[in-house]
């Protein structure tokens, strides 16, 4: 590759390549390094048509050059004349270089792919340029900000204040343009890490807050807007909190009526069960009219000790009789329920009237031989008064269910 000297003033800029930004200072430093060391890479030029150059890459050695006064410029010229391969090269190179802001990277991958002369695709200058689609994609959301952002964007990832880098403004690029640029300048401001701008930015993208309170946000420091995320999301947590503790409860007193429901059917159940045996016990007054020491059976002789004998209960039945008679008492009781506690008192006071069965009754019983009883008779009948009590009892008990259940719903 021949490198050949031109004259600086046959040299024109070109005004359409990628780069146009240059740090003053960054271009001073090169000028005294051009000065002490001299032009260390030659610039690429191509020729025009009118018999001049123009620069394809190597702007900042020309104007370094031009500010020293120099008469020629080591160059490489190049016999490209296609837009597009010029375009491409003078992107590389300058990707290759330090002071390529993202933003003068962003615009010239939007124009290869708006321009009607370029219309090139994503895919297309991922291959060319040697870089990731969305690498690519990346630079060009960055064109979403408005100027005044735009100037504020700088390579590299170290904070600085009243600067951004790529990492501090793509979390907000999605943001509605209202909010947009007036947070990312007050990212810049307050030099706010990327961790911190996301929360930000979840902030301004909560639907529950309203557009009204999102606008007086934008008046906030970078600091109060982080105090406002984290009582945001501490009110969330105590709002799912309250919903999880009303759901228990809601589950508990589904759980609770499905009980008592059991238990009413439970009740049900008894009692109709208890009900039907009850028509075919053997007495029709069950235990309502006889003593629990009787033998139901008809002339049925009573072996000695026993055609005495008293009743089971003896003075607690009495207490309980008592009780009973208070229930009848309650005027406001309902028609069914009076005349269960009817029943209940006439079989309580039936009970409280008899004795327990005296101890040398028993034992004359055991004693007792064949010829002196007929005792197949007694113990048909002992057999009747069990079965009346067995059908009894099963009816109680099915009322005792459904008194559980009603009280479990009083509750």
């Amino acid at each position: 590759m021949d490198i050949v000297h031109i004259d600086m003033y046959l040299i024109d800029e070109d005004t359409d390549q990628p780069r146009y930004q240059f740090d003053q200072e960054a271009l001073e430093e090169l000028m005294k390094s051009i000065e002490e060391l001299g032009l260390l890479s030659p610039i690429k030029v191509r020729t025009t048509p009118d018999g001049r150059y123009k620069i394809i890459y190597g702007n900042r050695r020309y104007k370094a050059s031009k500010m020293l006064n120099k008469p020629t410029i080591p160059c490489i010229v190049s016999t490209a004349t296609d837009e597009m391969d010029i375009y491409l090269e003078q992107i590389a190179e300058n990707l290759t270089r330090e002071g390529f802001s993202p933003i003068e990277e962003a615009e010239a991958f939007h124009k290869l792919m708006n321009e009607s002369k370029f219309n090139s695709s994503l895919k297309f200058l991922a291959g060319k340029l040697g870089k990731p689609e969305n690498y690519i994609k990346n630079k060009c959301e960055l064109l979403k900000f408005g100027n005044a952002v735009r100037k504020l964007i700088v390579s590299g990832t170290h904070i600085r204040k009243d600067k951004l880098t790529e990492d501090q403004v793509l979390p907000i690029k999605d943001l509605p343009i209202e909010y947009r640029d007036p947070l990312a300048l007050i990212v810049a401001r307050d030099e706010m890490p990327v961790s911190d701008v996301k929360k930000i930015v979840k902030l301004f993208k909560d639907k529950d807050i309203s557009e009204g309170t999102k606008d007086k946000l934008l008046y906030k420091s970078g600091y109060e807007l982080l105090q406002t995320w984290s009582t945001v999301q501490q009110n969330k947590k105590e709002r799912e909190r309250a919903a999880e503790l009303k759901a228990e409860q809601e589950e508990r007193a589904a759980e609770a009526k499905a009980e008592r429901a059991r238990l009413a059917a439970e009740a049900a159940a008894a009692a109709a069960g208890a009900a039907g045996g009850a028509k075919a016990a053997a007495a029709p007054d069950g235990l309502g009219s006889a003593a629990l020491g009787a033998v139901p059976a008809s002339g049925a002789a009573k072996p000695a000790g026993l055609a005495a004998g008293g009743g089971l209960l003896g003075a607690a039945g009495g207490a309980l009789a008592e009780v009973a008679a208070s229930v009848l008492a309650g005027a406001a009781a309902p028609a069914g329920e009076a005349s269960l506690a009817a029943s209940l008192q006439q079989l309580l006071a039936s009970l409280s009237a008899a004795q327990p069965l005296p101890q040398e009754a028993l034992d004359a019983y055991a004693a007792a031989q064949p010829q002196e009883a007929d005792h197949a008779v007694f113990a048909a009948g002992v057999e009747a008064l069990i079965h009346g009590l067995e059908q009894q009892l099963a009816q109680w008990r099915g009322v005792q269910l459904m008194a559980k259940a009603k009280t479990v719903a009083a509750q």
